[in-house]
């Protein structure tokens, strides 16, 4: 039983899909090195990377915040404190957490990576249209139905081909996490 998950996991993360302005990459290969090129472009002009999520999503965000900062290098933002959040679900409604704050915090040329198992979440669809009109690049992870709402919505759109959120969550993790460990042992760390 345990080998058939691990199959299943490898199995997903092989026919996972990178897609770049509306065409597929040839290759997993090619893939990430689109992300690894799309993150180091905004380490080198200093934007800021927000990454958010909800559920399991918003545990790699927050994961991937500390983790893009300091082995990265990177100069990312978390919009995950408790009072700002809160503040934003009890003044603006819980569909709004993500996008009031981009509203007062992102500028044109910033990252916003959207984590969202289904691709349906109204908090993240309202995220990622606050970021479009800010003229912010938009990076989706998404899985479940592969004509979801948000992988249609990225500049760069990674599709896990799967209806299983501990799956699809796992893989989400593990490529956010192999393009910042290229991106450190590449550059170092600074401590």
């Amino acid at each position: 039983m345990m080998n058939r998950y691990v199959n299943e996991l490898i199995t997903t993360l092989e026919s996972t899909e990178i897609w770049y302005r509306g065409e597929q990459c040839k290759s997993y290969d090619e893939g990430i090195g689109l992300l690894v090129d799309t993150f180091t472009k905004h380490k080198e002009y200093n934007s800021q990377l927000f990454f958010i999520g909800n559920g399991g999503s918003s545990a790699i965000a927050s994961h991937m915040t500390a983790d893009y900062m300091k082995n990265g290098g990177m100069n990312t933002y978390s919009l995950y404190d408790n009072a700002v959040t809160t503040c934003m679900g009890n003044d603006y409604g819980y569909e709004y957490i993500f996008s009031r704050p981009l509203d007062f915090l992102a500028r044109e040329g910033d990252l916003i990576v959207a984590i969202s198992s289904s691709g349906n979440s109204q908090n993240i669809i309202n995220a990622i249209e606050t970021a479009c009109v800010k003229r912010a690049s938009i990076i989706t992870f998404t899985g479940f139905e592969a004509d979801n709402k948000v992988k249609q919505m990225g500049e760069i759109n990674v599709y896990v081909p799967c209806i299983k959120y501990g799956i699809v969550e796992s893989i989400h993790n593990l490529i956010l996490q192999q393009i910042v460990d290229v991106i450190m042992e590449r550059d170092g760390v600074k401590f």
